[in-house]
């Protein structure tokens, strides 16, 4: 059976974050974990770009910051601004956490935050859900808070092309053929 991984909804989202950093009954908090899959959501980044980072690796240049990687699964160069707010919760994580500038800002495998996300999704009943489901959601809502710029998401996620991006985040034709009603623009 090909199991195929979901996008968040922005519920899913928050309950799982909570519940990770909270814990439960047989299960510790890990705040680690829940930093490095709101990193996910929140930079489109995959969880094997993700373990790899460090703070020096986010870089100022003029007014804003920047981020220089080679993505772990394509080889491909990425670079891309990162919101001063962003920014911020990283460099005060690390500060609370104290995570040198050059220190790897997640000393964990991806496994271990696989792991830890399948115990909590199973707690919460949640099916269908990775740890790239992170990444899906982020795609989703740049879509959505983009009035959906196909080209804009694609370019975000380095895809090949618009309609691998249509694929990935599940555009399906009722989507499709509501956008356009929406659009209308007949009472002018």
């Amino acid at each position: 059976m090909n199991k195929r991984t979901v996008a968040l909804t922005t519920e899913q989202y928050k309950e799982i974050i909570s519940t990770m950093k909270q814990g439960f009954t047989g299960c510790r908090p890990n705040p680690r974990a829940a930093t490095a899959l709101m990193l996910e959501a929140n930079l489109g980044l995959r969880i094997s770009d993700i373990v790899q980072l460090r703070l020096c690796d986010i870089v100022k240049d003029g007014n804003r910051y920047r981020l220089a990687i080679i993505e772990q699964k394509t080889g491909k160069a990425r670079v891309f601004t990162v919101p001063l707010a962003l920014y911020q919760f990283i460099r005060c994580y690390c500060l609370d956490n104290g995570i040198g500038s050059n220190d790897l800002i997640f000393p964990v495998t991806e496994r271990s935050v696989q792991k830890h996300l399948k115990t909590v999704c199973d707690y919460l009943g949640f099916s269908g859900i990775s740890t790239h489901s992170f990444r899906k959601y982020y795609a989703t809502e740049i879509y959505k808070n983009s009035n959906y710029n196909i080209a804009l998401v694609q370019q975000l996620l380095q895809h090949s092309s618009a309609a691998v991006t249509q694929r990935y985040i599940g555009i399906q034709q009722k989507e499709l053929e509501d956008a356009i009603e929406s659009h209308l623009k007949l009472d002018v």
